[in-house]
């Protein structure tokens, strides 16, 4: 549960400082070098360009939580942890005590889940990150030196030590003690290719105070039978308290392009209002993205969602995560008049919430 970090209405958001770079067909790609993770960690990650590329193709994505409700012993007033999970009833992470999620039958994991990367016959992966986040403080707290570390294994394959290989991110704010890592792994899924992915040991705290933790794979790959299209990544970290936008500076959109647009979200409570996604073409209105899961003034509601027709598995498959969001959206036929300055925007008037990365595979012709 999110605890409040000012009036309940104050209009706050964060994203990315405007991007200077003009793209056009036939750019090279580029990501961020890595670098090794610093110490201290960062408390705040401004969101930044992680990569981007114009190529036939798209990003395929792959998620899941690492923490979850369990029904407590005994009489309660608490909501069904099942009925809960299924979105049967509403409900947020603070109304139980919440633990882990294990499916592996690895005794030395304490938390693990899985997730179903489907990428299309016929494509080669160009990038791939995996983020990965969680809270440290709820009944209990979390050693911050274990943020940057986490275990995957590939489609039936092996656990592997993965660390960060850029800033972590961590700040305690709003009760909370929350951090995003991140880690490129290009040439392991690459090799691997789809399939259940599988991520243990997220460094997230148990308890009723507020417990939450996932991961997301993000996977860039290009397919000579799809269209040509910028595919764009940017992440930081930060909670919700700064106003700012996503945008493509450069980019001149076509009439009758399409597009989609995935968000890496912490700690977002389903049930109430006051979140938004919205993007906009220069001297247009905003248009806020939404389908029947994530409610257009209820994005951050702890889903994991794709508006794929086929959805991919999750172990476990809970609609709601209780305080995970791994969402992705069509941008449906607001591009069809074509424009420039493509610019997105995340906006909370609710309390504490973080957000991690954004991508975005728009046509350009």
């Amino acid at each position: 549960m999110r605890n409040p970090l000012g009036p309940p209405l104050r209009r706050v958001s964060v994203s990315a400082l405007a991007l200077a770079a003009i793209w056009a067909p036939g750019t090279a790609a580029r990501a961020t070098a890595p670098a090794a993770p610093p110490s201290p960690e960062a408390p705040r990650i401004p969101f930044a360009e992680r990569y981007h590329v114009v190529q036939r193709g798209g990003f395929a994505r792959a998620a899941n939580a690492s923490v979850s409700c369990r029904t407590a012993p005994g009489p309660t007033a608490e909501p069904p942890c099942s009925a809960s999970r299924s979105g049967q009833v509403p409900a947020v992470n603070g109304n139980f005590d919440m633990f882990y999620v294990d499916v592996d039958d690895d005794p030395n994991t304490y938390n693990s889940s899985r997730a179903e990367l489907r990428l299309p016959e016929g494509s080669r992966v160009t990038y791939a990150r995996l983020y990965w986040g969680g809270n440290l403080l709820a009944d209990e707290q979390k050693p911050a030196k274990d943020n940057g570390r986490v275990l995957i294994a590939e489609p039936g394959g092996q656990y592997k030590e993965l660390l960060a290989d850029t800033v972590v991110g961590h700040r305690a704010e709003g009760g909370m003690d929350a951090f995003q890592a991140s880690a490129e792994i290009t040439d392991l899924v690459r090799s691997s290719g789809s399939g259940l992915w599988t991520v243990g040991q997220v460094n997230a705290a148990m308890g009723r105070s507020g417990a939450w933790g996932g991961w997301t794979l993000v996977v860039a790959y290009q397919n000579p039978a799809e269209p040509l299209r910028t595919l764009a990544l940017w992440d930081g970290f930060d909670s919700l308290d700064r106003a700012a936008g996503i945008r493509l500076n450069g980019l001149r959109i076509p009439r009758g392009a399409g597009g989609r647009v995935g968000l890496v979200a912490y700690n977002g409570d389903r049930g109430g209002t006051g979140d938004s996604l919205t993007y906009s073409l220069a001297g247009r209105a905003p248009t806020p993205l939404g389908d029947s899961a994530d409610p257009a003034d209820d994005v951050l509601n702890s889903t994991i969602n794709d508006s794929d027709r086929v959805r991919a598995r999750r172990e476990p498959a809970y609609d709601n995560t209780l305080g995970y969001d791994s969402d992705v959206f069509d941008l449906g036929t607001g591009l069809a008049q074509g424009g420039d300055q493509l610019t997105f925007q995340l906006v909370s008037q609710r309390d504490a919430a973080w957000a991690g990365a954004l991508f975005a595979a728009v046509d350009v012709q």
